[in-house]
């Protein structure tokens, strides 16, 4: 870390914010690729694995939603992640 990143307080990107960034890449390209909602249950599948790798989650606390209105669609995605001790906070 640099003098002026810590001056800034400027840290290195989050596991969430780094699987955030991945996961907006994914549903470009899906968006690209298909226009109905049949990708779902793949993206469920990819999402549960990326985050997996990196917190031990059910893959049953994950739901993924797919709504179009008449401008826009929406994707709302739900990950009921485990208590992380104090201990282990950075």
């Amino acid at each position: 870390m640099s003098v002026l990143d810590y001056l800034l307080r400027r840290r290195p990107p989050t596991t969430a914010s780094v699987a955030k960034e991945r996961l907006q890449i994914i549903l470009s390209h899906e968006r690209a690729r298909r226009s109905a909602p049949e990708f779902l249950p793949a993206l469920q599948r990819d999402i549960i694995q990326a985050v997996g790798k990196y917190l031990p989650i059910d893959p049953d606390a994950v739901t993924v939603q797919f709504e179009r209105r008449e401008s826009c669609a929406m994707l709302e995605l739900n990950i009921a992640l485990p208590a992380v001790p104090m201990s282990a906070r950075g």
